[in-house]
């Protein structure tokens, strides 16, 4: 069999996975992703299987595989929003993910982004390396309030997290886990995303790109719903936020920062409208790249493979 493997994350770091990997007599080609539909149009039909990151397996992609060898698409990580699901399942190629081995990695992203922020820390950082002594003051995050959209197993660590270090939590998510709910008192649960939005100093998106939550933060939501100019964290997806009404929220102060793990377009490219503004923090999508994060999924990535070759 002849593999196609783009996910940088499991190139990059040595471990299990790889001798996984290696332990079957496949041919494995390698390439830095995330590939374009262009280019994926012109080799797809080589390949028997890929292990992919945030590749575009479009409809044509996808058609043009199935047409030659193409079988299977093993997805490293967890978002499946470039995999056009409704045509792999109508030209029967089965499609996985590697859901619940990232979730400690991103809740973690997610405190270092925001005592980051809270702390100067960056600024600070820059300043000393230029030689300077400048001191800004920073805030404390304990008792603030915290809402966290999405209650899947990175909203929910990160609720844990969140409670131990002092924060008030209010979580959200369109299914209702009562046993979570029931287990974590010191959670507020709303059904209504409003809660959140008059409530939180602080907003942390865990939910999927889908065409319902596209730019869910958008001109409305900041200018009539945001009650408390929260700083607004997103390590899922960067399409769920308009960044123009962002960048005037952040002008406005309805904003007080976004501290982002994932932009609209990546990597992120020459005219990107978020680098270099105030109170913008970028990380470049590493919230789950970690050695322990990456082994885990990079092996359950592979084991999915095997499982549909079998």
């Amino acid at each position: 069999m002849k593999i196609l493997l783009t996910s940088t994350s499991f190139q990059d770091t040595p471990g299990a996975h790889h001798d996984l990997l290696e332990s079957r007599d496949f041919e494995i080609d390698l390439l830095r992703g995330p590939i374009m539909e262009a280019e994926l149009l012109t080799i797809i039909q080589n390949y028997d299987a890929v292990i992919c990151g945030d590749d575009e397996y479009t409809r044509a992609v996808l058609t043009k595989g199935k047409e030659g060898r193409l079988r299977y698409v093993s997805k490293y990580g967890v978002g499946l929003d470039k995999i056009d699901l409704n045509a792999a399942k109508e030209l029967g190629i089965p499609v996985t993910n590697c859901p619940g081995v990232n979730q400690v990695s991103v809740a973690e992203h997610v405190l270092g982004l925001l005592f980051t922020f809270e702390k100067n820390i960056h600024l600070q950082y820059n300043s000393t390396q230029n030689g300077s002594w400048k001191r800004w003051i920073g805030h404390e995050i304990e008792g603030k309030t915290i809402g966290i959209i999405g209650l899947g197993a990175i909203g929910k660590v990160l609720t844990q997290k969140c409670i131990a270090l002092g924060l008030q939590v209010i979580g959200f998510d369109i299914f209702k886990d009562e046993n979570f709910i029931k287990n974590t008192p010191e959670l507020t649960f709303t059904e209504d995303i409003n809660v959140i939005y008059e409530h939180a100093e602080i907003i942390s998106l865990h939910i999927p790109h889908t065409s319902q939550s596209e730019k869910m933060i958008n001109a409305d939501v900041i200018k009539n719903k945001l009650k408390k100019a929260p700083i607004i964290i997103n390590t899922s997806r960067g399409k769920l936020i308009d960044v123009d009404a962002l960048i005037q929220g952040l002008v406005d102060g309805n904003i007080r920062g976004y501290l982002t793990d994932v932009l609209v377009r990546e990597p992120m490219e020459q005219d990107e409208k978020l680098k270099g503004v105030e109170n913008v923090i970028i990380t470049p999508h590493v919230g789950s790249r970690t050695y322990q994060s990456v082994v885990r999924q990079g092996t359950m990535a592979v084991n999915n493979l095997f499982k549909m070759i079998n």
